[in-house]
């Protein structure tokens, strides 16, 4: 299947079961649509006090303010070059507000428990701060240039945390990954680059098999183009394997399909709506590079 037909089985697939934002999405990044609506749909997300709820991200469907909304947000506007919206410095003044004496936000705070959500957001009281998602945040205000006080507080978290860690789990290194690509001190971060590279290179770390079912992390989860700090872990070869396995992922109905089990049919399409977009980009990028 070439682009043009990847393509608009997608856009059919998006008419008919994504929200109102990725439609908009959709449109900006792969049919001349423009920013504003885009800018419009994420705006209804926001509540009072400039944080993300009301399921933006999917899988719970509280409507306070939860610290994986902002990020979720800031992807989006990172996405449409929108990183300079009144939007990010609102949502910059609710994150100082709920970060912890360690200096980070944490994963989930515990409004999450009262409304239906999927059993890994169940999150106790008090809940610490976390890399995930408090690293993706500052990395990505970092990489926009966006100036507020909380990022300051928030990267000497980032860094102190990072410098202690040995983990190779998806979740808490792509966080990483995004903070160490962005942040202005370069010679510390290229040294904890290379700590994650030596880890993630062991043998049986990443799944390396491209039909692998369930939910797993491949090459282009943690490459998702061609620019990726990870893409140097992988050859040529594997990288191909694996562009082809993705394509022929693409559902009849023109959607790809989620690796977890949703706790409704609604969140499934909302996630779909999500993933499909992110695997055109994919795609995209990766297509772009090797024609050039």
């Amino acid at each position: 299947m070439n682009r043009s037909q990847r393509l608009a089985k997608a856009q059919e697939f998006t008419w008919l079961h994504a929200r109102l934002l990725e439609r908009n999405l959709f449109a900006y990044l792969f049919a001349n649509g423009g920013k504003e609506p885009v800018l419009a749909a994420l705006h209804a997300y926001q509540n009072e006090d400039g944080g993300f709820g009301n399921a933006l991200e999917p899988d719970k469907r509280c409507p306070t303010s939860q610290p994986q909304d902002v990020e979720f947000a800031l992807h989006i506007l990172d996405a449409i070059n929108a990183m300079d919206d009144r939007m990010v410095t609102r949502a910059c003044d609710y994150l100082a507000t709920i970060t912890t004496s360690e200096g980070g936000v944490p994963f989930a705070l515990p409004s999450v428990n009262a409304y239906p959500h999927a059993p890994w957001w169940t999150v106790g009281e008090n809940p610490p701060a976390s890399l995930n998602p408090t690293a993706a945040l500052v990395g990505l205000l970092l990489k926009h240039g966006v100036q507020h006080p909380w990022i300051e507080t928030a990267s000497a978290f980032c860094w102190r945390e990072i410098e202690a860690l040995d983990s190779t789990e998806f979740h808490t290194l792509m966080p990483v990954i995004t903070f160490l690509e962005y942040t202005p001190d370069r010679g510390r971060a290229e040294h904890e680059l290379q700590r994650i590279a030596t880890r993630l290179a062991q043998p049986g770390v990443i799944e390396l098999d491209p039909h692998a079912q369930g939910y797993v992390q491949k090459p282009l989860d943690w490459a998702p183009n061609p620019h990726s700090f990870c893409r140097r872990l992988f050859t040529n070869d594997i990288i191909e394997k694996h562009l082809a396995a993705f394509a022929e992922r693409q559902r009849e109905d023109g959607g790809w399909p989620i690796a977890w089990d949703p706790i409704s049919s609604t969140v499934e399409s909302e996630w779909r709506g999500r993933v499909t977009i992110e695997a055109l980009r994919t795609l995209d990028a990766y297509e772009n590079v090797s024609s050039h």
